[in-house]
């Protein structure tokens, strides 16, 4: 079954590295924007098709989002297992994982992985029953970057992370509730980042498995900050300190 992607920038990324995952595009029939225009333009020269349609044809497939008048049909990714996840550490020298517990707003789990293909993460796990899907929202906001980043969901969380522990890499969870910061934190070694929906956070048992939990610094009245934001910080001062030892 196909799936639908919305949005200049999702569709341009995907012609760009994986044009033949491209099945058919609509486009909002008598849309005068100049990139959408480019876009066809260089969509047609890989001979795929285009049909210019009513933009209730569009609306009806898309809705309650901003789809800029274009959409696409595309071949799924290949859904990746956690054999996968342990070949793709095998070739790293110094593995930078990203673990998503419980992160079920599509928003939110687009811009982490955004963030995440950003800071150079090697791959992002995902909780199988409790994780929003990879649905056009997801692609929409993640940019194009769930398109390249290995995205892997797991049966069994707790399992798989102590396994990645018997693997020598260490796992940070976070929280707003400890007494150590992410700024005391060694990044610098093969680490996974642990980081939880805002209210509810990383789950007991993900919790009771990783090797240090830490918190971002709060100051004021507000006690904890956006999954997408906190991830941001997190991935960041991971990417500071692996950039030091680069330098030394």
């Amino acid at each position: 079954m196909n799936q639908i992607v919305y949005g200049i920038n999702p569709i341009q990324n995907i012609i760009d590295y994986a044009p033949q995952r491209i099945k058919t595009v609509l486009v909002r029939e008598g849309f005068k924007n100049t990139r959408v225009q480019n876009l066809i333009q260089l969509i047609q020269t890989h001979g795929i098709s285009v049909q210019f349609v009513h933009q209730n044809t569009i609306n009806k497939k898309i809705i309650g989002s901003v789809h800029q008048g274009i959409m696409a049909f595309i071949q799924p990714q290949k859904k990746l297992q956690e054999e996968d996840l342990f070949n793709i550490i095998s070739k790293c020298s110094n593995p930078f994982l990203l673990i998503l517990d419980g992160i079920t707003d599509p928003h939110n789990l687009g811009a982490c992985i955004r963030s995440a293909y950003a800071a150079g993460v090697h791959a992002v796990l995902l909780p199988k029953h409790h994780s929003a899907t990879l649905n056009p929202t997801v692609q929409k906001v993640s940019s194009g970057a769930s398109n390249h980043i290995p995205l892997i969901y797991i049966t069994n969380l707790a399992r798989t992370i102590r396994i990645l522990k018997q693997k020598n890499i260490w796992i940070i969870g976070t929280t707003n509730k400890s007494n150590r910061t992410l700024y005391q934190s060694n990044m610098k070694r093969p680490i996974s980042l642990v980081v939880g929906a805002e209210h509810k956070g990383i789950r007991h048992l993900t919790h009771q498995n990783c090797d240090e939990i830490v918190c971002i610094p709060m100051y004021g009245y507000i006690s904890s900050l956006n999954a997408s934001v906190a991830t941001g910080i997190c991935l960041y001062e991971a990417v500071r300190q692996r950039t030091l030892i680069k330098i030394e």
